[in-house]
């Protein structure tokens, strides 16, 4: 499975992003997917997850009422609608995919090569 990213840029402080993480090759429709983040100068953390069948979506608590995850899985595509952006928010977000939802980054078996979103204030 490979995994692509895509819907990242430049906004401005408020603002909104989405984001989307589908496949070129192989399909998402097995795997719960997670959305991780890595900012300048720091570790890769935890954002969003949804499990195979679109429910039980988790959030990390920094984004949550702020960001939504979702997918469509006729279009084989998870979603991060990014609302609220914050500078603290600019980062490289990652997709991944993996048996369970989870925080842990080591519970997920593919990852995607990141989208950047710049916040501007």
């Amino acid at each position: 499975v490979r995994l692509v990213e895509s819907g990242g840029g430049l906004v401005q402080d408020g603002g909104s992003l989405r984001l989307a993480c589908t496949t070129s090759e192989g399909t998402l429709s097995p795997y719960a997917v997670g959305w991780f983040r890595r900012a300048p100068g720091k570790q890769r953390t935890f954002v969003a997850a949804i499990n195979k069948n679109g429910r039980g979506p988790r959030y990390a608590v920094a984004v949550k009422g702020r960001f939504t995850v979702s997918r469509d899985s006729a279009a084989n595509t998870v979603y991060l609608q990014m609302n609220g952006l914050r500078f603290e928010d600019e980062a490289v977000y990652y997709c991944a995919a993996g048996a369970f939802t989870a925080e842990s980054q080591q519970q997920y078996d593919y990852w995607g090569q990141g989208t950047q979103v710049t916040v501007s204030t």
